[in-house]
């Protein structure tokens, strides 16, 4: 169907339009195939330029063919038999020949009517102009037609939980962050790619508005888990009085591993190692389920960084881990950090 229609179109304006379309779909099909390593494409981005290299051939002849000079149509002038004697003889007694009729003016008729020809410039225009309007089309078209977005599986959205009530420590001012907020900052759309898994999508997202245990319900920690194929972050704020100095020396006590003090965007901050807990729940034939021993779950990695520069108190923890054990590089944790913090406002505890 397509190909009558540009047959119905005039040359200057197929030949134009084949060009334009040839060449640039051509050129982005062969730099796509290029870049994907995919013969496939390689070869219909060659089929695009070859009728754009066809066209240009064709309108090039076409000029020439303009350009070079008609020969001149030459009319053979009539030859005369030779006169008998007779004729010669009776020619002194023939009256003289009456004059020419006269020419009648205008073009004369039939064939030596010259047609206008076709402005091939205006023509070109056209052509420019038409593509235009299927360029146009075809751009608008994703922003009219309907998609099939609702096919395509979409990363899990921090709103997508029930909201709960505001604990108290959450009213302070200044206020902390809450775990929605917290959660919006941590779904970043590169997340999945600073793990090292760029072509995964978040399968969970959760955010609540927690508190610190061992506090009377004083301490706000509000927290965020984003869940992946492969690794599963979590981030908590805890806005208490604790600095990272401080931090620093109970872990030494407690059983984190691997401990590595660092600055984080200016702030003190560390990187430790634990254990995850594993409980596993096993459901009967009636229903109801028994809990079994929490065990010990995969290693998990946490940085913790200073809720601001004078590390005056509270602190915000980056912590990752997968179901198999295997961790990301500590540049990851700290490339999340430093992409996330600058996004939550620095409310140092009061």
């Amino acid at each position: 169907m397509l190909g009558f229609l540009l047959r119905l179109l005039p040359f200057w304006v197929r030949e134009p339009l084949l060009i334009v379309i040839g060449s640039v779909f051509g050129v982005r099909i062969m730099y796509l195939a290029v870049r994907d390593q995919d013969l496939v494409a390689a070869g219909i981005g060659a089929v695009f330029l070859l009728v754009a290299a066809v066209s240009v051939h064709s309108v090039v002849k076409a000029l020439r063919a303009r350009r070079a000079p008609s020969p001149a149509v030459v009319t053979p002038a009539p030859v005369a038999e030779p006169a008998t004697a007779p004729a010669l003889a009776a020619a002194p007694a023939q009256a003289p020949a009456s004059a020419p009729a006269p020419v009648p003016a205008g073009p004369p008729p039939g064939p030596g009517v010259v047609e206008k020809e076709p402005n091939e410039w205006g023509q070109a225009l056209a052509a420019v102009a038409l593509f235009g309007v299927v360029a146009a089309v075809l751009w608008a078209a994703p922003h009219i037609l309907p998609s099939d977005e609702n096919n395509t599986p979409q990363p899990a959205s921090c709103s997508d939980g029930e909201h709960e009530a505001t604990p108290k420590p959450y009213k302070k001012t200044p206020p902390p962050v809450t775990g929605e907020k917290l959660c919006e900052a941590v779904n970043r759309p590169d997340l999945a790619k600073l793990l090292g898994t760029p072509s995964e999508i978040a399968n969970n997202a959760s955010a609540s508005n927690g508190i610190a245990p061992l506090t009377d319900g004083k301490v706000a920690q509000p927290e965020a888990q984003i869940d992946f194929d492969t690794y599963t972050v979590n981030v908590t704020a805890t806005y208490n009085h604790l600095s990272i100095d401080q931090y620093v020396k109970l872990m030494k006590y407690g059983s984190e591993q691997d401990i590595e003090t660092l600055k984080v965007l200016g702030r003190p901050a560390v990187l430790s190692s634990e254990h995850t807990m594993s409980i596993e729940i096993n459901f009967g034939s009636g229903g109801s389920g028994s809990g079994g021993p929490v065990g010990q779950g995969p290693l998990a990695r946490t940085l913790t960084v200073a809720l601001d520069r004078a590390d005056r108190g509270g602190y915000y923890d980056v912590t990752v881990w997968s179901k198999s054990g295997a961790l990301p590089n500590d540049s990851a944790l700290r490339a999340i950090a430093e992409r996330i913090l600058p996004a939550i406002p620095e409310r140092p505890a009061r």
